[in-house]
């Protein structure tokens, strides 16, 4: 097994709009679509389009929605061994509202992914011995997060750690003990309280979490590209300009494929690279893992750019 996504699944309801409706006003919206989605579903779903062996460690209601999420994880080749059905409890959903400029709005509503539990990661562990790379958000209960960031200390298995939706109650002593933070610069925001209107307001917001003990901030700044700073270098990947449709889940893409490329290779550069490649591409279609490219696609469109 190559990595294994201990996190989120959802249901995104995707409604294309026009503008948004003011307070009581109420609005036609020209589109309307489903698809599965959650941070950790999505990410997952992003490394296994690429090739690797992902297996999701996730929960979800006993609704309509629940076979259909279990389902189309397994149509990518996900391992749901530790996909478990809650019952009495609906499945997690995430309304999202796309505007004609592809900016995106998203309500979550956790739904069974509250109910994954640190007992929850133990209850995995010899699979998730197995494993090369543990992928983290914040889509579930901190204790968990927290729980699966020591089960990487513990058996030496590097953790990506996703501080999305951002929480100032996140605890910096777990996330120092992850190998990689990679928030988006307005959740760099949030959990620094400095601004980030510049690469160089940025690097220094980042580099105050270094300061603090993080050992790799990867920060995502959609158009702007990426940025990687640590104790000793600064060094940032410019994005590719594309013509985009619906930006939604492109975090989530860049994650996952450049999850995919350091565990082939261990190069953290190259897999930046790669990711931005694969996030640019994602967001030329609509919705979110039916945008995510598979491998050939990424090659191909890094030839091209050459």
């Amino acid at each position: 097994m190559d990595i294994a996504v201990i996190g989120s699944n959802m249901v995104d309801l995707i409604s294309y709009i026009d503008k948004m409706p003011k307070e009581g006003e109420t609005l036609e919206a020209p589109d309307f679509e489903i698809g599965c989605g959650g941070k950790g579903a999505n990410q997952a779903v992003a490394a296994a389009k690429l090739g690797s062996n992902v297996m999701m460690v996730t929960k979800v209601g006993d609704d309509l929605f629940a076979d259909n999420t279990i389902n189309n994880l397994e149509k990518y080749g996900i391992d749901t061994e530790f996909t478990v059905k809650v019952p009495g409890t609906s499945s997690g959903v995430a309304p999202i509202f796309v505007d004609p400029e592809s900016k995106n709005r998203i309500l979550i509503i956790k739904g069974a992914n509250q109910h994954l539990s640190p007992e929850d990661v133990d209850g995995a562990a010899e699979k998730l011995k197995q494993c090369s790379l543990i992928v983290l958000q914040l889509e579930v209960p901190l204790p968990t997060v927290y729980r699966a960031i020591e089960f990487g200390n513990e058996h030496g298995i590097p953790v990506i750690l996703n501080p999305a939706p951002a929480s100032k109650e996140l605890d910096f002593e777990y996330v120092c003990k992850s190998d990689f933070f990679i928030p988006n610069e307005s959740e760099l925001e949030i959990l620094t309280d400095m601004p980030v209107d510049t690469d160089d307001q940025i690097r220094v917001a980042a580099m105050t979490l270094i300061e603090r003990g993080v050992k790799n901030v990867i920060v995502t700044m959609g158009s702007r590209g990426v940025m990687w700073v640590t104790k000793d270098d600064v060094q940032t990947v410019a994005s590719h300009k594309v013509d985009a449709i619906d930006t939604t889940g492109a975090g989530d893409a860049f994650i996952g494929c450049f999850s995919h490329y350091f565990v082939q290779s261990g190069d953290v550069l190259e897999a930046m690279k790669k990711a931005t490649a694969f996030a640019a591409l994602s967001v030329m279609k609509r919705g979110t893992q039916t945008s995510y490219p598979g491998l050939e696609e990424v090659e191909e469109f890094l030839k091209e750019r050459v």
